[in-house]
Formats: structure tokens, C-alpha cells, sequence
């Protein structure tokens, strides 16, 4: 009878012990925090009744940076965006952004391009329509002194009326 009660009141307490166990990690693993550094807004400007700017920006928080579009082999994930196939819209050119700050970093071990608290990068669009829906993805890289995030791909759907 002893010996019963010794297996049982060690079973409990393993059991406790796991339980324990469970809810310390669930508990960490909810209060751990997802880092998202940069959010993105989108807008459509018409220049003419055929023509239309498409402009994405991203608002960056304090101590991070996003890459450039041009970054060197060897270097951090560059800023790229892709546009799905339409027949409402064709793309001209290239994404546009404005000058970046280049800079050193030990990290990659070379000079890299990047923005620091917000950027506005532009896309010329031809219109087949009067309206149209631009559609696409764009990935992007951020770091900070501490840490690089891996990087990230976003949709974008935007209307030009």
C-alpha cells in the first residue's frame, strides 16, 4: 500500500511539474513580441488621362532602416517590387525612390543604401482604362544596431481612379 501511494504522489507530481512546465513557455511565448518595424501605405496619382503614379510608402520606426532597391551581391535583401501581369495597366521604367543614405556597415562588410524613418518610392503606370487596379508584391529587408529581420514580402492592391 505504501509503495502505491509513493508511484501515485510521484505521478502528481510530475504531472504538476509539466503542467508548470506548459504554462511558463505558453506564457513567454505570448508575451514575446512580433517586431514590425516598417508600415506601408499606398496611393495612386493620375498625371494624365493615360498615365498615373503609383506611390508606396513606408514609414520606418526610430533605429531601423530599410535597404535601397540597389544594394551590392553579397549585401542585405534589396527593397524590389513586382507588379502582377493586367491588361488595365502597363509599368514604366523602373521604381523610382529618392537618394539614400549610404553608409559602411560591419555587418555585410561593405557600403549599403538605405532610408531611415520614412520613404516614398514612385511607379509610372500607362492606363488602358480610365480605372485600374495595380496589383503586386513588394519584399524588403530592415535592421537595426542590434539585429536584421529576416526579409519580408508584402501585397499591394491599389486603385487608380
Amino acid at each position: 500500500m505504501v509503495r502505491f501511494t509513493f508511484v501515485v504522489l510521484n505521478k502528481v507530481r510530475l504531472m504538476r511539474s509539466l503542467v508548470v512546465a506548459v504554462l511558463l513557455f505558453l506564457t513567454t511565448f505570448a508575451s514575446a513580441q512580433i517586431v514590425n518595424p516598417v508600415k506601408w501605405s499606398y496611393a495612386a496619382k493620375k498625371i494624365s488621362k493615360t498615365e498615373a503614379v503609383v506611390l508606396f510608402k513606408a514609414t520606418i520606426d526610430n533605429g531601423w532602416h530599410l535597404y535601397s532597391q540597389n544594394i551590392p551581391d553579397g549585401g542585405p535583401v534589396a527593397t524590389k517590387f513586382e507588379f502582377s501581369p493586367s491588361k488595365a495597366y502597363t509599368v514604366t521604367g523602373k521604381t523610382s525612390e529618392p537618394k539614400p543614405v549610404t553608409k559602411f556597415e560591419k555587418v555585410f562588410n561593405m557600403n549599403v543604401s538605405y532610408f531611415e524613418k520614412s520613404v516614398v518610392f514612385q511607379q509610372k503606370v500607362k492606363l488602358a482604362a480610365n480605372q485600374a487596379v495595380v496589383k503586386g508584391k513588394l519584399e524588403f529587408m530592415v535592421c537595426n544596431d542590434h539585429q536584421c529581420l529576416p526579409p519580408d514580402e508584402v501585397d499591394f492592391s491599389i486603385a487608380v481612379k
